[in-house]
């Protein structure tokens, strides 16, 4: 497959491909060397500026691709998994605490009336 066929479906793949990572790279060192000829073709001080915010951008795009890569992602099964995990031992607590009330309540001999919804006054 070509690398323009690779970087088309990484658009639409999860997390960071090596195609993807290779473009980034080279769209910045293309644009630092625009913005270096630039600087000698025109002396301007914008530009300038314009560089040292390129080579910033890209140092903290390259601190963050070396950060996804020392971290394991989950991928959607495994997150699905989790919450189940997470859901199913919430409800198991939520049905030892309501078994718990009902426990009291009838042992007590109290029941529960209803209150009724409290009416309005017309001012």
């Amino acid at each position: 497959m070509s690398f323009f066929a690779e970087l088309w479906e990484s658009v639409f793949t999860p997390g960071t491909t090596p195609a993807l990572i290779t473009a980034t790279h080279i769209s910045f060192i293309l644009l630092i060397i625009s913005l270096i000829t630039l600087i000698f073709l025109s002396k301007s001080i914008h530009f300038v500026n314009l560089l040292v915010i390129a080579i910033l951008l890209y140092g903290s795009v390259i601190w963050f691709i070396n950060e996804l890569k020392t971290i394991k992602l989950k991928d959607n099964a495994e997150l699905e998994k989790e919450t189940n995990e997470k859901e199913g031992s919430k409800e198991e607590s939520e049905g030892k605490a309501d078994k718990k009330d009902q426990d009291q309540s009838t042992s007590s001999g109290a029941s529960v009336q209803p209150t009724s919804p409290v009416k309005k006054r017309k001012a």
